[in-house]
């Protein structure tokens, strides 16, 4: 299993990596094979299935206007946000759906999209089945995905090994645990970062590699600039305010005396960038997957924090900080899951933190053992964390999650830095324990909206 840093941080658009980025990224394949098998202008209609999580709250997350943008051709990474509210009204309006952006087929989303809100598929949460069939109603190609989280996606070859990654591309530095990570990095003598720039080269030259970095990291800072620009409702039907301009309105006033405390300050603009994220994500701006879209805030905020209040930090720091945060959250991908659906909250917010924690630490100098136990830290304070969105919107409580997430990452750096890499709990011992806690959850607290505040919060 070969995952690059450019699976883990893939740029799409919100609300939902697991929701909308892979359902988009499924359909796209689905009608990509059809025209491959030379199928797609037999195809007289599409029936789209939705299971599980994807069945109970892809309404919020806008996962039915994902699958028909993905039908038509779209890529997460590519598609213009804009476009995607008025084309899914268009479809609607006018009944009729361009597959791969040049078949056109009728569509009743009414009888061509059930989302099934209790019923899930035997290996994932994030199910879904499509069908194509002729004008005499034979199946001319069916195949069912499961978006497993972070935008992965993979079909039934791959069911019952839902964190698998097709990709078996030899690494010159393979691990699969963080204690195999720190043995390679002992042995070679490289540090974490320049083990994972080895391995991106069986993909890419390093040239590619550091621009595509820093376009991330380009993507992330647009993000926050556009969560501050932007103000309004959050759409969805909760009427929440969007919080992050006025607060960079405050912040901006040179004559502020009512911080707490003058030498926290720099933790009012850490809220703010993770607020910006969070808040244009849910209004399905685009945005980078870090490693997924309802954690997507935590990464961006704590590397602008290293950014604009760091000493002496670089873009060479931005490029060790977002390799290193790969490389933790493989371990996360590869040992336990980084889905809320299928491990709760903590799968998401918890591997941002921890992939945050071990960034920052890397990007300020930190040992490999250092940050090991950044991640740690970052990862241990988040287990058992629910996913119980409110009306399936990927708003409350995420929106704040992110914010405290993203101080949380910090202060767990700053621990591991005062450190010598020493610690009584391993990085690879929390990741199990998240796995094993994921697993005794009970499903209504996984992305179901069927539990936690989701329910004893009266919506209005």
């Amino acid at each position: 299993m070969a995952i690059s840093l450019f699976d883990m941080l893939k740029i799409g658009i919100g609300p939902s990596s697991s929701h909308t980025v892979g359902p988009m990224a499924a359909a796209r394949r689905f009608v990509r094979g059809l025209k491959k098998s030379d199928l797609l202008t037999n195809v007289a209609r599409i029936d789209i299935q939705l299971y599980g999580s994807l069945g109970a709250t892809g309404k919020g997350h806008g996962t039915g206007p994902a699958v028909l943008m993905g039908l038509e051709g779209h890529r997460p990474d590519a598609i213009d946000p804009a476009i995607l509210p008025p084309r899914t009204d268009e479809i609607r309006t006018q009944g009729e759906l361009l597959l791969n952006g040049e078949h056109p087929i009728t569509f009743d989303e009414k009888s061509d999209l059930t989302y099934h809100r209790k019923e899930t598929l035997p290996y994932h949460p994030n199910g879904m089945m499509f069908t194509a069939f002729d004008e005499q109603g034979g199946i001319l190609r069916q195949r069912t995905y499961y978006s497993v989280g972070g935008g992965f996606v993979v079909d039934e070859k791959a069911a019952g090994a839902d964190r698998i990654v097709e990709d078996k591309t030899p690494l010159p530095y393979p691990f699969k645990t963080a204690a195999h990570l720190l043995e390679q990095c002992k042995y070679s003598g490289l540090t974490i970062p320049e083990i994972m720039m080895a391995n991106e080269q069986v993909w890419r030259s390093e040239t590619e590699i550091r621009e595509g970095i820093l376009h991330i990291w380009q993507v992330m800072q647009e993000c926050v600039q556009n969560g501050i620009r932007n103000e309004g409702i959050l759409p969805g039907g909760l009427k929440v305010k969007r919080r992050a301009a006025t607060l960079y309105a405050s912040l901006m006033e040179a004559d502020r005396q009512d911080l707490i405390s003058p030498s926290l300050s720099a933790m009012d603009w850490v809220n703010l960038y993770a607020l910006a994220v969070n808040e244009e994500n849910a209004a399905g701006g685009r945005m980078v997957t870090a490693p997924t879209n309802g954690a997507a805030g935590i990464i961006p905020a704590v590397l602008h924090y290293y950014w604009n209040w760091c000493p002496n930090a670089t873009e060479e720091g931005v490029i060790r900080f977002l390799l290193t945060a790969a490389a933790i959250g493989i371990l996360f991908k590869e040992n336990a899951s980084i889905s809320g659906a299928e491990v709760g909250c903590q799968g998401e917010v918890g591997s941002a933190c921890a992939m945050a924690a071990g960034g920052l630490a890397a990007a300020t100098g930190a040992t490999a053992e250092q940050i090991e136990n950044a991640a740690e830290i970052g990862m241990e304070h988040h287990l058992g964390l629910t996913c119980d969105p409110i009306g399936g919107l990927v708003q409350v409580p995420c929106i704040e999650r992110n914010a405290v997430g993203a101080v949380k990452a910090i202060n767990a750096a700053v621990m591991a830095l005062r450190g010598n890499g020493e610690h009584f709990v391993s990085l690879d011992k929390v990741i199990r324990t998240m796995r094993d806690t994921g697993r005794d959850m009970l499903d209504k607290y996984k992305e179901t909206s069927r539990g936690g505040l989701a329910v004893n919060v009266i919506e209005c």
